[in-house]
């Protein structure tokens, strides 16, 4: 299993990828940020301000390691627990929780359940809930690179449940035949909501699974912000050089539940929890900083307050703006609306008025 930092923030200088310091203070700020991000999302589903929240503590590391290494030109086809990969590719806050909130500004109108992210800009396709459909999309894409000739890569990050189901494996072997400019990256959490790992496969790994579609599969320590990163882009370098696919198993822990509607309290310990709790991807990276003279104690802390104060004053903000137009139940489906469609939306919108008319009078 690749690693470049342990868990008390010791490195092997032989391994560490080739990174500035201003990159290693970005990624910092980015994990800082999305655990702030958890932590405001599940408190505001709590005091009813939003009505579900998947948070993503522990997998940090994950999220911010893999994204890192794309380029503009890139796919990312990320799960609903990777807003992280959204904040590198450049998705305001703002969006984020406009998503979430399903206000007006939100691109997706409302439409989407939370944290199921699409953001046309920035090149991230949508999130469905069918846990392994975006494999088969993000192969698709990368072979219609590989036809246009493109240098474009697609990276699919998914849970370890979704090697369970027959997307998993049409996509790995579309990519392995056709060798498709594709990063297959599994956040293997332990967990597919309260299924354990050792009840999902017998194989050794996730990662050895590659190995029967004719490409490299590598295991890494997801809870390694540059084991991640480097693996990573290893796997991004070979994809756009014309290499083939990879598939990427980190290994890292969901601290919280599943999500806002799941008691994790049910089906795993507290023993377990608070095992996986000191081998937390934060608090190894910030000892890694600190141990390279890169950030203090006292720097890092003004950080998290700065990030806290930022989305506090973000959150504030987007609570202000009103739901979607109702009309927009009917818009953005057909180029041209349909006769009998266009009568629903009429009929709809003078019941509508006709409701508040009656409002008013009473």
């Amino acid at each position: 299993m690749l690693q470049v930092i342990k868990a008390d923030g010791e490195f092997d200088p032989k391994v560490e990828p080739d990174l500035s310091h201003e990159d290693l203070l970005k990624m910092q700020r980015y994990m800082l940020t999305v655990r702030k991000f958890n932590e405001k999302g599940m408190s505001l589903q709590r005091q009813g301000r939003i009505g579900f929240f998947m948070e993503s503590t522990g997998q940090e590391a994950c999220q911010i390691g893999m994204s890192y290494t794309l380029t503009a030109i890139d796919w990312a086809f990320p799960s609903y627990r990777d807003p992280g990969t959204c904040l590198v590719r450049g998705v305001p806050m703002s969006a984020l929780w406009d998503q979430i909130m399903g206000n007006s500004a939100d691109e997706s109108k409302g439409r989407q359940m939370p944290v199921h992210w699409s953001f046309k800009p920035w090149k991230i396709v949508s999130v469905a809930s069918p846990i392994s459909d975006k494999l088969l999309h993000a192969v698709g894409v990368a072979y219609a690179a590989k036809y246009r000739g493109e240098k474009s890569v697609a990276l699919a990050s998914f849970g370890e449940g979704a090697t369970s189901q027959g997307e998993f494996h049409s996509a790995m072997n579309f990519a392995g035949v056709y060798k498709t400019p594709v990063v297959f990256f599994c956040e293997n959490n332990q967990y597919a909501i309260s299924l354990p790992v050792r009840r999902q496969t017998a194989s050794e790994s996730i990662a050895i699974k590659a190995e029967a579609y004719g490409f490299e599969g590598v295991q890494i320590d997801g809870n390694d912000i540059l084991a991640v990163y480097k693996a990573t882009k290893s796997a991004v370098d070979t994809a756009r050089s014309g290499g083939g696919p990879t598939l990427i198993e980190a290994i890292t822990y969901r601290i919280g539940a599943h999500s806002t509607s799941d008691d994790a309290n049910i089906y795993r310990s507290a023993e377990e929890v608070e095992m996986w709790k000191k081998r937390d991807p934060l608090v190894r990276f910030t000892k890694y900083l600190i141990n390279k003279g890169i950030i203090s104690e006292q720097e890092n802390e003004k950080m998290i307050q700065q990030i806290d104060a930022d989305m506090t004053k973000v959150i504030k903000e987007r609570e202000l703006i009103p739901p979607p137009a109702k009309s927009t139940l009917f818009t953005d489906v057909y180029s041209e609306m349909p006769w009998h469609i266009r009568e629903e939306a009429e009929e709809f919108m003078r019941d509508e008025g006709d409701v508040g008319a009656k409002k008013g009078e009473e």
